[in-house]
């Protein structure tokens, strides 16, 4: 700021010192454009200055003062490095008023670090000379201009005190002029010369110069027109507000810069010259109210601009937004939180909408969490609460589709907060994986063969073993009973009894077989970790008989949640993949060890320990990738480990691994515990010894199975008994009953060909449900998904092949009883004979 008499009078300060420190620093970086740059910002300022000084002067210092906003805009625009030309410009113009040389030295220390302070204080918050936000606003008034102008004003004021140019009597009214002035030429000059850096044309031209028309003819008639009265000119001007929205709205922070400028230069000129609503007789005390008036206008109309700016690239961005939502192939769906925590669908894509077979107006209202319907309530609750809690879930779901189908989704589900504060929408993103988890199910499914591929020559050997003893056995009993005698018939019966154990161990590596080969997706239920170890080692033991020792650790473990295939497919592949790490010729020296405990958080934990060669390091990271593998091409897939940590990570648990080159490898499994530790098998069947003919009434028995030799050696075991009639085919069942007869119960094979056992059991729920409730299943275990899904929704028994005998007569016993709680012995049409209809009557 400068004074007509005095103008900027100072230099016994320590800024003096910060101006030579920034000068040594800037010397070294000066190029020729520079200079010419810093040229121009000292004319510029002298000329700005001039126009200051020849608005008004109060007590030796102007109240308008424009090169405070050429200064700040200059260093802004052009960088901080120029701001010698503002320390030349501020000194001259105070030695061209015949102010002493030290004292337009301190004037010029003040006005460079007010302009340095501003400009690194805007950088410093990220500013935008755009001035299109309204923290850019904020930062240019209050910050630069407001705070930083402090600087000049405390400096300039104490440069006239001290140099006796201003007398101390006028300090205060000294700085509040200085500082006024300052913060009007920052607020008025430096919007458009940081705006209109670069001149062009406004897209609407006939719209801005009808604005500028009437901004022009409205500040003339207030300002410069003496015939109008005081207190219609008051009342007018407050006309000039809605010119300057008028530009900040439609012409963005330039229209508002431009406004301002006009109605600040016209208000200014008008009152100085004792003109308009803001003019009295105390020319002091009008500039301040006047410059009151332009504050406002300008931090209003450039706050507007910001505002309105935002809110147009808010709109663009929410229809880009929008137009990006509706085409993406993922479902997305947006809910809303409402009162008491209730969610409601506001929108969802074209893609959701084909995903689950809905309609948009079908969707939007409704719960979004009834889409989840297909999960568990729990965790349904879970997912709700994070949301609420503001943490997003990923997660694979699936979605109840309209059809009454289930698709698989991986879905993320986002809070947002729109007010900044609070939740108040979601975002769930949905990506279908149905066709992912079909191959996923394929290649476990492929995995779990090829394991039990890898094993084949040894399980076929554990089978042959027994099988050749049962042979033998056979054998010698039908040589004892041709010879006769009490000799042959003892001989007979030891035979026949190592024959039953022969076939009781193959009966067993079949079963063990069928734990890793179950197709489909298993029921979820309990399983007892230590009692899914031993079938696996059985599995194993004779392919690693040659390569080390097995070792079986049990500990006490809970038991766990899930499917026993898939845990049991996990614990093979480890085993598999122990045995594969350590070479054959030297058993004695390796070992592969399987051990369950309990962990300290506790976790259910089985541990795979073999001393082979190690992982290197290098390798380790990588060994749950998928097809990524080591082992030559007859060895592996690379699969493996990749699927069993995808069935560890789908029971909730973890699959570790450490291991050190040379010393072999520990695979930790790691399951939560499951929530109830009891068992509680459906439908139990108590085991009792086959009835004496005394014991219990005749009964009678239907046997359905497509094996003639099965059929009759069942025949053969309960016709003592019962009166028995077997069929090979349901279909042949199926006449039996509709042409009348009635049986006490009815063994019947669930695969066979034509009318299996699901379709016989179906027809007599429809036709003689009196017999459907007398079904007992009888199945090999080859389950596929169809035949599964069959059993899980029917209240039916079903009795794994090979049978124990003592295990039919119990059941066999266990239906006569139901039967003579239900109602009478059933009756048999006679005039309807079995034969007719295809059965066999014994």
């Amino acid at each position: 700021m400068a004074s007509m008499d005095t103008r900027r009078v100072g230099g016994r300060v320590s800024g003096g010192w910060v101006i030579f420190g920034l000068l040594q620093a800037s010397v070294r970086g000066v190029q020729g454009r520079h200079l010419l740059e810093m040229l121009g910002l000292v004319v510029v300022y002298l000329v700005a200055g001039a126009l200051g000084q020849q608005v008004a002067i109060v007590g030796n210092i102007s109240p308008a003062w424009p090169p405070a906003g050429v200064s700040l805009a200059a260093l802004v625009v052009l960088g901080v490095s120029r701001w010698p030309g503002v320390f030349v410009g501020a000194s001259l113009m105070s030695l061209l008023g015949d102010v002493p040389v030290m004292a337009s030295l301190g004037v010029g220390v003040g006005n460079t670090l007010a302009a340095v302070l501003g400009a690194g204080l805007l950088r410093w918050v990220g500013f935008d000379k755009g001035l299109e936000r309204i923290r850019d606003v904020v930062a240019l008034c209050a910050g630069a201009g407001a705070l930083c102008l402090g600087v000049s004003a405390s400096v300039g004021v104490a440069s006239l005190v001290l140099a006796g140019r201003l007398p101390s009597a006028f300090l205060a009214a000294g700085l509040r002029v200085w500082w006024v002035g300052d913060l009007m030429g920052v607020l008025v000059v430096a919007p458009p010369l940081m705006l209109f850096k670069r001149w062009s044309w406004p897209r609407r031209g006939g719209e801005a110069v009808v604005l500028a028309g009437l901004t022009t003819v409205l500040g003339g008639a207030i300002f410069f027109v003496p015939e109008l009265p005081h207190s219609a000119a008051h009342a007018a001007a407050f006309l000039l507000f809605p010119m300057s929205a008028w530009a900040a709205l439609r012409f963005g922070p330039r229209g508002a810069a431009a406004a301002t400028l006009c109605i600040a230069a016209a208000s200014i000129a008008g009152t100085a010259r004792g003109q308009g609503p803001f003019a009295t007789d105390d020319l002091p005390q009008d500039l301040l109210v006047l410059q009151l008036f332009i504050a406002a206008n300008a931090v209003t109309g450039l706050l507007l601009a910001a505002a309105s700016t935002e809110r147009q690239r808010a709109i663009g961005q929410l229809q880009l937004l929008g137009t990006s939502v509706r085409s993406v192939h993922e479902g997305v769906l947006i809910a809303e939180v409402r009162a008491g925590d209730a969610l409601r669908t506001v929108f969802a894509n074209q893609a959701l909408c084909s995903l689950l077979g809905y309609r948009l107006e079908e969707l939007v209202g409704q719960d979004p969490c009834s889409l989840y319907g297909a999960e568990e309530p729990e965790f349904r609750q879970r997912t709700r609460q994070s949301l609420l809690a503001g943490e997003p879930v990923f997660a694979e779901v699936k979605l109840a589709h309209k059809q009454g189908g289930l698709v698989w989704s991986e879905v993320l589900l986002s809070p947002v907060r729109a007010t900044g504060e609070d939740i108040t929408h979601f975002v769930a993103t949905h990506r279908d994986i149905s066709a992912t988890k079909e191959l996923q199910a394929r290649l476990v499914a492929a995995e779990r063969v090829a394991a039990v591929g890898t094993l084949a020559a040894g399980v076929g050997h554990e089978i042959n073993n027994p099988l050749a003893y049962l042979v033998l056995n056979l054998e010698a009993a039908e040589r004892g009973l041709s010879q006769g005698g009490m000799s042959g018939m003892r001989d007979a019966m030891a035979s026949v009894r190592g024959a039953l154990e022969g076939a009781e161990r193959i009966r067993l590596i079949v079963r063990d077989l069928q734990v890793f080969s179950r197709q489909g997706n298993q029921e979820s239920g309990l399983v007892d970790l230590n009692a899914l170890v031993p079938p696996a080692v059985r599995i194993i033991s004779h392919a690693l008989r040659h390569r080390a020792r097995l070792v079986e650790e049990f500990g006490p473990v809970p038991r766990v949640s899930g499917s026993e295939a898939r845990l049991g497919q996990v614990l093979l592949n480890l085993l598999v993949n122990a045995m594969q790490a350590i070479p054959e010729g030297n058993p004695s020296m390796n070992e592969v060890r399987v051990r369950t405990s309990t962990d300290a958080s506790g976790r259910a934990r089985v541990d795979v320990v073999d001393s082979g060669a190690g992982i290197p390091a290098h390798v380790l990271p990588r060994i749950f990738e998928a097809f990524y593998t080591t082992k030559s091409s007859g060895e592996g897939t690379g699969l493996g480990l990749a699927i069993c940590q995808q069935i560890v990570r789908a029971h909730g648990g973890e699959l570790e691994v450490r291991s050190e080159p040379g010393r072999g490898s520990v695979f930790s499994v790691l399951l939560p515990p499951a929530r109830v530790q009891a068992s509680t098998p459906p439908r139990p069947l108590p085991r009792v010894s086959p009835p004496p003919p005394s014991a219990a009434r005749r009964g009678r028995v239907l046997v359905v199975d497509d094996e003639p030799r099965l059929a009759q050696s069942m025949r053969l075991l309960l016709e003592p008994f019962h009166d028995v009639v077997t069929t090979t085919r349901g279909s042949d069942a199926l006449a039996l009953v509709d042409a009348g007869h009635r049986f006490d119960i009815i063994l019947c094979d669930l695969q066979m060909p034509e009318t299996d056992g699901a379709a016989v059991y179906q027809h007599l729920c429809a036709h003689a449900p009196d017999q459907a409730a007398r079904v007992v299943f009888i199945s090999g275990g080859a389950y596929t998904p169809e035949s599964r899904a069959f059993i899980d929704t029917v209240p039916v028994r079903v009795l794994e092949k090979p049978v124990r005998p003592d295990l039919l007569m119990a059941t066999v016993a266990t239906a006569l009883t139901a039967a003579d709680a239900m109602g009478p012995e059933p009756r048999v049409d006679e005039a309807s004979p079995v034969a007719a209809v295809g059965g066999v009557r014994h």
